[in-house]
């Protein structure tokens, strides 16, 4: 499953819209009843942005599902291949955080092929209520 995650992000990722920052992220989110919901970062131009891994969640959100079991990151400068990791930023970390429990895994696209992370080791002593 995560070769199709993976597959998903990186498609997900020519959908970018990045023209401030200059670099393109994008997410594929797999729920726990088996639905795959993609995202990818949006830019404006006051530096405001939606990153990937948030629009992915928030479109499964909006549809109902509350569970997650995985999640894929593809990202890097805008043209050029994916050669390093791109983790999740804070704010998105903390959303994921709200719905999934520290043993969702979080993979990261590199060159090589990927690293899995838990959300738990990704954001540790981190806030719920």
């Amino acid at each position: 499953m995560y070769e199709e995650l993976i597959r998903l992000a990186k498609e997900a990722r020519r959908r970018a819209y990045a023209p401030y920052s200059g670099f393109s992220v994008g997410a594929a989110l797999l729920t726990a009843d088996g639905k795959i919901y993609t995202g990818c970062n949006v830019e404006a131009p006051s530096f405001l942005a939606c990153c990937a891994e948030r629009n992915a969640l928030y479109r499964a959100v909006f549809d109902g599902h509350r569970k997650f079991e995985a999640l894929a990151v593809a990202g890097g400068k805008t043209g050029d291949d994916i050669t390093d990791i791109c983790p999740p930023c804070g704010i998105c970390r903390q959303a994921l955080n709200e719905f999934c429990d520290p043993d969702f895994k979080i993979i990261m696209v590199n060159s090589d092929g990927y690293v899995i992370k838990t959300l738990g080791e990704l954001l540790p002593l981190s806030f719920k209520e």
